[in-house]
């Protein structure tokens, strides 16, 4: 997910490391901030793959900047990364809210769709964090109140989220 934050986010403008960190870090830090010894690597692994270009410029003080753009190729590879998504990039959450920050650049409403699509797919499956055997446990079947709760304000988020991918693949869709 993080090289799809750096292709999402170079997508919308060229930028200089520090602002990148800092704008993955505002989209996913309260879950795993995002540290230089990570960052760098990436972007090096995608510049040496051809997806990003780097350019040293002027700084607003005396230090110049190595500025991060995304490539053709790069553009295609986030297009690609997107349209194609799924697993863990649907199921998890994190993972999800990261896709969906940088889905508005699949630029085909019916592709978009086709990811939102399987996204709902995967909620309209029961499912739980506590079951009796193979069966998924309701909150109402639980007498502990503390994972009842986990599972209370799971369902009202699954509920919201549904109702908001049906009404955007049907906006999609037209």
């Amino acid at each position: 997910m993080l090289e799809l934050s750096i292709l999402g986010f170079l997508h919308e403008a060229p930028l200089h490391g520090y602002e990148l960190r800092k704008r993955i870090t505002a989209l996913t830090g309260h879950v795993r901030p995002v540290g230089e010894s990570t960052l760098y690597p990436a972007i090096k692994r995608l510049e040496k793959a051809g997806l990003l270009a780097r350019e040293t410029r002027q700084g607003p003080a005396a230090a110049p900047r190595h500025v991060l753009s995304l490539t053709a190729e790069g553009r295609r590879e986030l297009h690609r990364r997107l349209a194609e998504a799924g697993g863990t990039d649907i199921t998890d959450e994190n993972r999800w809210f990261t896709l969906l920050a940088f889905l508005r650049h699949l630029d085909d409403p019916a592709a978009q769709a086709a990811v939102l699509r399987r996204r709902l797919a995967f909620l309209d499956e029961p499912a739980s964090f506590f079951y009796d055997g193979d069966r998924p446990l309701r909150a109402e079947e639980l007498d502990d109140p503390f994972r009842r709760g986990i599972l209370t304000v799971a369902r009202a988020t699954s509920e919201a989220e549904l109702g908001w991918l049906r009404a955007t693949i049907a906006g999609l869709e037209g």
